[in-house]
């Protein structure tokens, strides 16, 4: 997943206000002592980077190394030092704790169940006592919904797409088909599929199993608000805190 995805992930995600959401990244921070930041699933980069720019000490993690590669690209031409590692972020281990973990946009929609327990219980062992979790999922009701057996088409400028979506009513798991465009230096375009499987966790299992890895405080959002989250919500964002001992 995400190999030749990569070269065109940063075109065709220029429709999302991706200062919005740092700022609504850096909101859920709160008065809480923020300084080392662990990114998972960082991508290209586009929440690393940033936040590296605005003096947080950040690494980024992502299991492709693909998608890394062009996360270095993107932090040397912003002359900012941010170190990446290739890591599962079900595996995911620091050699420092991290005073926050995060992952952005649908991270954890790719994992089971089974992986998200993993993840969830690898960040508190990363995190310092006090330390917080962020992350979001698109909600059940959007993959069912609003994807759900839809066929969406976009023309971006370095980029265009078909995207086929099926959802699975039994198993809450939508599978996406996408043919890509990537459009070359001669104004030529090379196509290319991609096959990616998402999971539609609801707001009680993932509260679950963040109470089974120990956390506390764990609060949930409709995303880029501090409302409750609610039937239509499309994205739901959860904050949880490790514990003092």
């Amino acid at each position: 997943m995400y190999s030749n995805f990569a070269r065109v992930y940063d075109s065709l995600m220029e429709s999302v206000d991706r200062k919005a959401w740092l700022e609504y990244i850096i909101s859920l921070f709160g008065d809480a002592k923020i300084e080392r930041v662990a990114d998972c699933a960082c991508g290209t980069g586009a929440v690393s980077i940033p936040l590296a720019k605005r003096g947080y000490k950040v690494t980024g993690l992502d299991a492709s190394e693909e998608m890394l590669r062009i996360a270095a690209e993107n932090a040397r031409a912003e002359r900012v030092n941010v170190p990446f590692v290739c890591q599962d972020m079900r595996r995911l281990a620091l050699h420092r704790p991290a005073d926050a973990v995060l992952a952005v946009c649908d991270g954890v929609n790719y994992l089971t169940l089974k992986g998200a327990e993993g993840f969830f219980a690898n960040a508190y062992a990363a995190l310092r006592e006090g330390g917080m979790l962020l992350f979001d999922i698109s909600s059940r009701y959007k993959l069912s919904t609003i994807l759900g057996n839809n066929t969406f088409a976009e023309d971006e400028s370095a980029a265009a797409y078909i995207w086929k979506n099926a959802y699975d009513e039994q198993t809450k798991q939508i599978q996406m088909e996408l043919t890509l465009f990537e459009k070359q230096a001669d104004g030529r375009y090379v196509r290319f599929n991609e096959s990616q499987i998402q999971r539609a966790h609801s707001q009680r299992e993932m509260e679950g199993a963040l109470k089974r890895a120990g956390f506390e405080r764990i609060e949930a959002f409709d995303a880029f608000t501090f409302d409750a989250p609610n039937e239509k919500s499309e994205r739901i964002q959860f904050r949880a805190i490790k514990p003092n001992d």
